[in-house]
């Protein structure tokens, strides 16, 4: 289970020299299981397993993926029940997703900053898929009107971010589930 950084892409080579798995986790022949975009942080399953692989990227297998959402505006009650209902992508309706507000996580500071804007208020969510098309919680909130500012998985099934500092790795030995 890595922790992965704002800016990190989710492999181990990059013939442009930016930052990969390589450059924090030193364990030869495992991969990531699913993606997190460059600009996307928090929990990264690495294996060398195809089954737990497809287990946790398949979409029939529906295994649950948590993330902490902090969005520009302040999403209204209504707003939130249009995220648990499923809302229409130009790839077609979501699955109903899992939603409530949270209080500000205790984490780490990005590096950089996401833009503050000092008219407009931020807010963070807990939204829970078992989807996994690209982009897609980013777009989720985008569609109804409160653009995604910064996006950290915090759970992949059973496993989760806590204990394990951004940057950091630690081994799992138990399979995940919903």
């Amino acid at each position: 289970m890595f922790n992965k950084p704002f800016d990190v892409l989710c492999q181990f080579t990059d013939q442009a020299g930016r930052k990969t798995l390589a450059d924090f986790v030193e364990v030869a022949d495992v991969y990531a299981a699913g993606r997190l975009d460059r600009d996307s942080e928090g929990l990264l399953v690495l294996t060398n397993s195809g089954k737990l692989n497809a287990q946790l990227t398949q979409p029939g297998k529906k295994t649950r993926k948590t993330y902490w959402v902090q969005v520009e505006g302040e999403p209204s009650e209504l707003d939130l029940q249009l995220l648990r209902d499923g809302v229409e992508l130009k790839d077609g309706m979501t699955l109903p997703a899992q939603v409530k507000r949270i209080d500000e996580p205790d984490i780490w500071p990005r590096n950089p900053p996401i833009r503050v804007r000092q008219s407009i208020p931020d807010s963070w969510l807990e939204i829970s898929i078992v989807e996994g098309r690209n982009r897609q919680v980013r777009r989720m909130t985008a569609a109804i009107g409160y653009p995604t500012l910064r996006l950290i998985r915090y759970r992949v099934g059973r496993w989760t971010l806590d204990g394990i500092a951004n940057g950091q790795w630690q081994r799992a030995d138990t399979p995940a589930s919903r």
